[in-house]
């Protein structure tokens, strides 16, 4: 589907930020550097990355509770050590989600040499790299729930912003990351503990006590499934009316991008930045 030339101008005048999911994860293995790297080279205006804690406390790019789809080792999360976690391959696996309606598996684009592109992925890491890209990168730190350790992930995660001097934004504008979660209390311990650090709440499906656009105490972004925008168009604008910022996921279809655009969405996190920066006339 080709844009219309009055969605094109709309798109630059309400600059919509492309954030990408789980890394370009279209061209490299999701959470891995490689993968990260590849999408602070494409554009892309923020990274996204589910966060898990290890057995020995250490948070880790990993969506999955266990590690079977994404490498070669099997098990929870949770219960591995790091340097366990650091001796499976992240890349030795496809990523099937990504891949399930296309006839082959991708021969992937970037084929990383060095071993810490493929090996797990610390948040510390991550921070590191948007520290070092040389201009601002955002980062949506998504927490994964329910897990054994509870509130430890978001004081651990809270430590460890506050070393990189992130934990604490004098506004929710001036601050570089988010934190999402589809978990409403794991926002609750995120805002009692940094006020203004902006918070997402994502979700699959809109619950009846929040169909008139509300969102949990003290939340201002929403973050519904590219399903809910489709099926359920109007229900961005009462997000809006609200006062709300909408942040959707997972938009890879070029007919969806177009869709959120004309919808006025304030960022569309996709597994393909290049691909929609070049849509959105970036």
């Amino acid at each position: 589907m080709r844009w219309h030339h009055d969605a094109v101008t709309h798109a630059r005048q309400h600059q919509i930020r492309v954030v990408a999911h789980r890394g370009a994860s279209e061209d490299a293995p999701e959470h891995t550097l490689a993968a990260y790297r590849k999408a602070v080279e494409d554009g892309a205006d923020a990274l996204e990355c589910d966060v898990r804690l290890t057995a020995d406390g250490h948070l880790v790019c990993v969506h999955d509770r266990r590690v079977n789809r994404t490498s070669n080792g099997r098990g929870a999360v949770s219960a591995l050590e790091l340097a366990e976690l650091a001796a499976l391959d992240f890349s030795s696996r496809k990523t099937r989600d990504s891949w399930k309606n296309r006839s082959e598996e991708p021969d992937w684009e970037v084929r990383p040499e060095d071993p810490e592109d493929t090996s797990v992925l610390t948040l510390e890491r991550l921070l590191e790299l948007v520290a070092d890209a040389g201009r601002r990168v955002e980062l949506a730190i998504e927490t994964k729930h329910p897990t054994r350790w509870a509130g430890q992930v978001e004081d651990r995660l809270l430590l460890l912003l506050k070393r990189f001097g992130l934990d604490a934004p004098a506004t929710a504008e001036d601050s570089p990351v988010r934190v999402m979660s589809f978990s409403a209390r794991s926002l609750h311990r995120v805002r009692a503990a940094s006020p203004t650090l902006p918070t997402v709440y994502l979700m699959q499906f809109v619950s009846p006590r929040l169909r008139d656009g509300r969102l949990p105490a003290g939340v201002r972004i929403a973050g519904p499934s590219i399903r809910i925008v489709r099926s359920h168009p109007a229900y961005m604008e009462r997000l809006k009316r609200a006062g709300h910022q909408v942040h959707v996921w997972t938009v890879n279809e070029p007919e969806d991008v177009d869709l959120c655009v004309e919808l006025g969405v304030d960022a569309i996190i996709t597994n393909r930045p290049r691909a929609v920066l070049r849509q959105l006339g970036r």
